[in-house]
């Protein structure tokens, strides 16, 4: 065989190699992370709080499954108070949902004696973004 030929060979068999590498690494990372949804949940469950992530993993969202760890969920959360009979401005939806999660993060935090002025210095923010943006309207 010519080099040429050879080297056609051989990037073939490295793209094909490529592809699976990539096709596995793809399903690995999704058992993982269900495994780790899965144990989050088991553990807020049993024992009531949330685990933390390792220092180097900023964020880690799942939605939860059905059943009753959602129900647990679903007491937890205020609804957020109802706009006026007008078309719902967008911008203030979104705020209003964040304002929900953050009070609700900030009452987490409470109970579990954790410090809270970050989420109340949030808190404060978002209730001023909502206020101004109540006045523009």
């Amino acid at each position: 065989m010519d080099p040429i030929s050879e080297y056609r060979h051989w990037k073939q068999q490295g793209e094909e190699l490529r592809s699976q590498a990539k096709q596995a690494m793809e399903v690995r990372f999704r058992e993982l992370l269900s495994e780790a949804a899965r144990i989050a949940e088991d553990y807020k469950h049993d024992f009531g709080g949330l685990l933390k992530a390792p220092a180097g993993i900023t964020a880690f969202r799942y939605k939860p499954a059905a059943g009753k760890a959602k129900k647990a969920v679903k007491k937890a959360e205020k609804p957020a108070p109802a706009a006026p009979a007008q078309k719902a401005d967008p911008k203030l939806t979104a705020l209003q949902k964040r304002r929900a999660q953050i009070q609700q993060k900030l009452e987490e935090a409470k109970a579990a004696g954790k410090p809270t002025k970050n989420l109340e210095d949030k808190l404060y923010e978002v209730d001023d973004e909502i206020r101004l943006s109540a006045h523009a309207a």
